[in-house]
């Protein structure tokens, strides 16, 4: 099951560089209408800087939560000037700066190496001069350190990949778990394969169901560490180039993949959606911020990296012991029921979809967030 590419990158060109904010004055005032069909307030935090110098490490998610109370209206109040030099991208050492022309505030951006400002008549001239910096030192959306091995080593296998696909079958000298410089062996190795040819080795974690149905969507592979292919044969030679865990026999092996980008925008989805975490990656039952989950909607939901969705934690079930005249705690198993409202408990990203699941990051957790729990349009 492969996973689906990002939509054109053309659109993240709105958003960042000389970049303006369409707000109007005072706190409550908003954008609304967006290009997919919803509409919200796009308004200033509450406690938003006159000014932000980028530093390593940031990300766009955190510079769009210091100046906005909802940042996955990033793509709605941001346009570039196309005089900047590469006006997509942020870098450290930019300066955010929120200034006023004709009385409406507006945020531009000064490149921190080259560009220069002057201020006319209360309005900022900008002077950008050719800058040339490497794409990766510009900021990522999310925390790179965090996600980056998920965005090539996380993989949802299906049946059929999982029955056909090459598998570990022993090690040199008979290791019982294969780690980083080991040699070991495999099966099924079939099809346009060379010397020096990457995989990586994923075990087969647990089935992805469908909440209620049951119906499996996938399997979650779990990532365990890279091969690199030395010698061809029954059953082929390979040596370990990266271990992230232990590599047991059985695992299987995925031609390696290139990197994706961590340049998309956040925003909201272009379609309702209703979704509930399947998995969290590490085993835990409960989910706190920059964890990676699985939800159980995909590409042909309509999803794609840079979608913001809220998680909602589902209102228990009570017994109305007052409603009736029924004695408190006395009594109450013929007392109707009552489900609470749901409540928010946290805002996810997608970062990588597949057709029926999608990987995502918890941005932010106000409440313990389990799997299981409900994912929604923010």
């Amino acid at each position: 099951m492969q996973s689906q590419t990002n939509r054109p990158l053309s659109n993240r060109r709105r958003w960042v560089a000389t970049l303006i904010l369409g707000i109007a004055v005072g706190a409550g005032a908003g954008v609304h209408a967006s290009a997919s069909g919803q509409s919200g307030d796009a308004v200033l935090a509450p406690n938003a800087p006159s000014h932000y110098v980028v530093k390593r490490g940031d990300t766009l998610w955190g510079i769009a939560k210091l100046f906005l109370r909802d940042p996955w209206y990033w793509p709605e109040i941001w346009h570039s000037n196309p005089q900047i030099h590469n006006p997509h991208l942020i870098y450290p050492g930019d300066t955010l700066r929120l200034i006023y022309v004709a009385g409406k505030p507006q945020l531009v951006l000064q490149r921190g190496e080259s560009g220069s400002a002057v201020e006319q008549g209360g309005t900022v001239k900008l002077e950008p001069q050719v800058r040339s910096s490497p794409l990766a030192t510009a900021i990522t959306t999310i925390p790179y350190e965090t996600v980056h091995a998920f965005m090539t080593k996380a993989v949802v296998l299906s049946r059929d990949q999982i029955r056909h696909a090459p598998y570990v079958l022993a090690a040199l000298n008979d290791h019982a778990a294969f780690a980083q410089g080991n040699t070991i062996y495999a099966r099924r190795l079939r099809g346009p394969v060379h010397p020096g040819m990457s995989f990586d080795v994923v075990h087969v974690g647990s089935a992805l169901r469908e909440p209620g149905s049951g119906k499996v969507l996938g399997y979650n592979g779990i990532y365990t560490g890279s091969a690199r292919l030395t010698r061809l044969g029954h059953p082929a030679t390979l040596v370990m180039t990266r271990s992230t865990r232990e590599t047991e026999p059985g695992d299987r092996l995925i031609p390696s993949q290139a990197e994706l980008p961590l340049d998309f925008e956040p925003r909201a989805p272009s379609e309702p959606v209703s979704a509930r975490i399947l998995a969290v990656t590490d085993g835990v039952t409960m989910i706190g911020q920059y964890e990676v989950v699985v939800i159980d909607r995909g590409a042909r939901d309509g999803l794609a990296p840079g979608d913001v969705l809220a998680v909602y934690k589902e209102g228990t079930v009570v017994h109305d012991d007052v409603s009736k005249g029924y004695l408190r705690g006395v009594s109450t198993f013929f007392a109707p029921k009552v489900r609470l409202p749901n409540e928010r408990s946290g805002t996810f990203m997608v970062f990588k979809t597949f057709r029926r699941v999608s990987y995502g990051l918890i941005m932010e957790a106000t409440n313990i967030i389990r799997v299981g729990d409900r994912v929604e349009n923010p």
